[in-house]
């Protein structure tokens, strides 16, 4: 069931409190309301009318990709998009055996927060719906069970829980206030105020940048406790357990939980991966030098290009893609939007493309693995109801097995339906790398019946199952970037390369953009703020501008980019 709201509606009525602002993730690094820009009349900006047709490679058709195609072509560019694999990178929806057209796994991404609102504008744009998401205890989840150390506790609200879980609960809320004033920098973004936030943010970097998630709890006073701990990391609150992320930068999660990124998601009826051939195929309302009909789809008779093999500078500063047909084209400008490591392993690029301080930034970018397994099954069979115990047969499942999360999908009474067995992050997935589907089946539904020793979910299984590891996928080789401690000024260089005003002519034209490239990587609103980064990028490379009613990222970066943390 989805929302009684209207679409738009719904994400700006996002409140905590009635009649406070919504969260959104609106910084806190840059705080630039990419929303507003979206929607305001003027318009992204426009390139003078003698550059009108001239083409742009954008290479990697991911979603971050797509936007930037779909933005240029509205400015008039004409884009030419290269994609190694599909379109849709990790928003890549798969549909399961013996089930309707809306039964699917979502394979990369699943699950949006409404505070995504730039994320959202294209999604009210093509008319996606959207439902809510079931993760463990939230509204919409009928139910839900905490394994840990071979004891399970079933729970329909927080309160239903053994005590220790409120109190780790309550101590992840005060470690929040006591190291990272959490209320206040919380409270300064619902306002949008820019000011606040950087006086917040930027004391809070440096100090700490050289601290891990673990760390950052193990200084709280709140979680003296190693048992409160331990059972955050397994279990969590709001979309399941955090101890994978305990080795990265505390700054991280801190970007998560003070935008709102882990609350109230939802999931997008029938997949994700419409929203990336939507925007494909959609006539935009409003488009510069084509003719009214034109799309992206039109402008890419034969599909998008090959993988991209070399990047090179040409003698006149243009830059040269060769793609997996052998053949090259020069560009006066390029967006490059896939993993970021692809540019060290998969394709010959010269070393002129980038400054040396953003190739070793490229270099340290750590990614966080990740694996799915999705199956099949004939009904919701979870919503029986034990006779004995009057619950649930089955619940959404948060373990320390080897399954960790369980999440069903429900699609009506009777109807087929999808169970994601397992989803697991970092070393929890690197457990299943070598196993085929078949295999990590056998082992989930063992780890499953540990804890439902009276249901035989087997039974139910209609189809084979499907499943992906990220790290496995040759045109990614990791899920997406989650920086280590120490990573900051890595990531401010990466982030921060549209604005190419200080750079070496030789270094300028081609532009990064991608979640990974983002401050909120793992987030597909990272993927959409840091095309339209690009998009400025390009825009302004060609000579064009904003309408001064509204300002772009680019126009207001020397006002509040990232803090920049000195190298001595």
């Amino acid at each position: 069931m989805t929302s009684a709201l209207p679409t738009p509606a719904r994400h700006r009525a996002a409140t905590a409190g009635g009649d406070l602002p919504p969260v959104t993730m609106f910084g806190p690094d840059f705080p630039f309301a990419y929303d507003d820009y979206l929607q305001h009349p003027a318009g992204l900006g426009a390139v003078p009318p003698s550059h009108h047709g001239t083409e742009v490679a954008v290479i990697g058709g991911g979603l971050s990709g797509v936007i930037t195609s779909y933005e240029l072509m509205k400015m008039g560019l004409r884009p030419v998009v290269y994609e190694a694999d599909q379109l849709g990178g990790r928003l890549r929806t798969v549909q399961l055996d013996g089930c309707a057209d809306d039964v699917v796994a979502e394979m990369g991404a699943m699950r949006f927060p409404p505070a995504s609102t730039a994320l959202f504008h294209y999604i009210d744009e093509v008319g996606l719906e959207t439902t809510p998401f079931p993760n463990p205890l939230a509204e919409c989840t009928p139910s839900t069970v905490v394994d840990l150390k071979g004891a399970s506790h079933y729970a329909r609200a927080l309160d239903d829980l053994p005590p220790v879980f409120a109190e780790v609960s309550r101590a992840w809320d005060q470690a929040l206030e006591h190291g990272a004033r959490f209320g206040d920098l919380q409270q300064a973004i619902r306002e949008r105020d820019t000011d606040r936030i950087k006086e917040i943010w930027n004391a809070l970097v440096p100090a700490l940048d050289d601290q891990t998630f673990y760390g950052f709890l193990c200084d709280a006073p709140s979680f003296a406790s190693f048992r409160h701990r331990e059972i955050f990391g397994q279990v969590g609150f709001g979309t399941g357990g955090w101890d994978t992320d305990f080795p990265n930068s505390i700054l991280e999660i801190l970007r998560v939980v003070c935008t709102g990124a882990d609350d109230d998601h939802v999931s997008i009826v029938g997949g994700c991966q419409q929203l990336p051939l939507r925007l494909w195929q959609r006539v935009p309302d409003k488009v510069v030098h084509w003719s009214g009909d034109t799309n992206l789809d039109a402008l890419h008779p034969d599909g998008p290009l090959p993988a991209v093999t070399a990047l090179r500078r040409t003698a006149d500063g243009e830059i040269a893609v060769t793609d997996a047909s052998g053949a090259t084209r020069d560009y006066r400008s390029a967006v490059f939007t896939a993993q970021s490591w692809m540019l060290l392993s998969k394709i010959d690029c010269a070393e002129d493309l980038l400054p040396a301080d953003h190739w070793t930034s490229i270099e340290r970018t750590h990614y966080m693995e990740s694996s799915k397994l999705f199956v099949p099954v004939d009904r919701p069979f979870w919503r029986d109801v034990d006779p004995v115990t009057g619950r649930d047969r089955m619940s959404m499942t948060l373990t320390d097995r080897m399954t960790r999360g369980t999440y069903l999908l429900d699609h009506g009474p009777d109807q087929p339906a999808a169970m994601c067995l397992s989803y697991t992050w970092c070393d929890d997935s690197l457990k299943w790398l070598p196993l085929s589907a078949r295999e990590r089946l056998d082992v989930m539904l063992k780890s499953l019946r540990a804890i439902y020793p009276d249901v035989d979910v087997r039974s139910h299984i209609i189809g084979d199952p499907v499943t992906v590891s990220w790290e496995a996928e040759p045109y990614f080789m990791g899920a997406f970037k989650a920086n280590l401690p120490g990573h900051y000024r890595y990531q401010r260089r990466l982030f921060t390369h549209f604005a190419q005003d200080d750079l070496d002519p030789r270094h300028t034209g081609l532009f990064l953009a991608g979640d990974d490239i983002s401050w909120t990587a793992g987030w597909a609103e990272g993927a959409v703020q840091t095309a339209l980064n690009a998009v400025w990028g390009v825009m302004t490379h060609f000579g064009g501008s904003t309408d001064p009613t509204n300002p772009g990222p680019g126009d207001v970066f020397d006002r509040i980019a990232p803090i920049d943390l000195p190298d001595a």
